[in-house]
């Protein structure tokens, strides 16, 4: 509803901070009635006595409550409680339109995108750099390499990297490039959430099954060993 209807309403805001707050305090609002529809129930007050009232002639007293009576009560009500359909409010179905073409959003987002090209690039590059033994020029761009894993995009690029890469047969890595590949699979699995799990994960299956370096004669250690920790 918000894109079908404000998208209006929200450039028109856009730089007025006590317009903005007052908006997000609406839609607060609405997102707490939509999980609290129910209002909470209204205590009876019990009215004091008036002034003087102590003073009265033919006060009656009160009458003594039958134990048994006031628990058959008790036990109806339980018992009706009991029995009762649990409440549930009837959910309202709307149809909401597109609103404004994705276009119109992106344009916004241009610097955004422009910036995820350019982490897929430095993620290319740091990649390219660690399989020609290019060190150095790798060490300067694995930082930035890191950062980018927190993107999805960055995630599966790396994956697409290193597929290339064992297609060529470059599976088996000298110490250092195996260091290198190593942490980024590590870093790619640490930010990979439960929607990654089929895609990002699956991908990296076949991957640390394949890089692997000699650690002597007749030994050779794979990369899964490494990265199996992992949830």
């Amino acid at each position: 509803q918000l894109v079908a209807y404000e998208v209006k309403r929200m450039k028109a805001e856009e730089g007025n901070k006590q317009k903005i707050l007052r908006h997000i305090k609406e839609l607060a609002e609405k997102l707490y009635k939509n999980e609290n529809p129910y209002p909470a129930v209204t205590m009876h007050k019990v009215q004091k006595p008036t002034e003087g009232c102590h003073l009265r002639l033919h006060q009656k007293p009160f009458p003594r409550l039958d134990e048994g009576t006031v628990q058959w009560i008790i036990d109806q009500a339980t018992a009706k409680l009991q029995s009762a359909p649990p409440a549930v409010r009837a959910e309202k179905k709307c149809m909401v339109p597109s609103g404004p073409p994705i276009a119109a959003i992106l344009e916004r987002n241009g610097n955004a995108l422009a910036n995820s090209a350019r982490r897929l690039e430095v993620v290319r590059n740091c990649i390219s750099y660690v399989f020609e033994n290019k060190m150095l020029e790798a060490k300067k761009l694995f930082p930035a390499v890191l950062r980018a894993m927190k993107g999805r995009a960055a995630r599966h690029c790396l994956t697409q990297e290193l597929h290339l890469h064992v297609q060529q047969n470059r599976a088996v890595l000298d110490h250092q490039q195996f260091d290198f590949v190593i942490r980024m699979m590590n870093c790619c699995l640490q930010d990979c959430t439960a929607m990654d799990e089929h895609g990002i994960a699956a991908a990296l299956l076949p991957l640390v099954t394949a890089f692997c370096r000699k650690l002597s004669p007749g030994i050779t250690q794979f990369a899964y060993s490494c990265v199996q920790e992992h949830v």
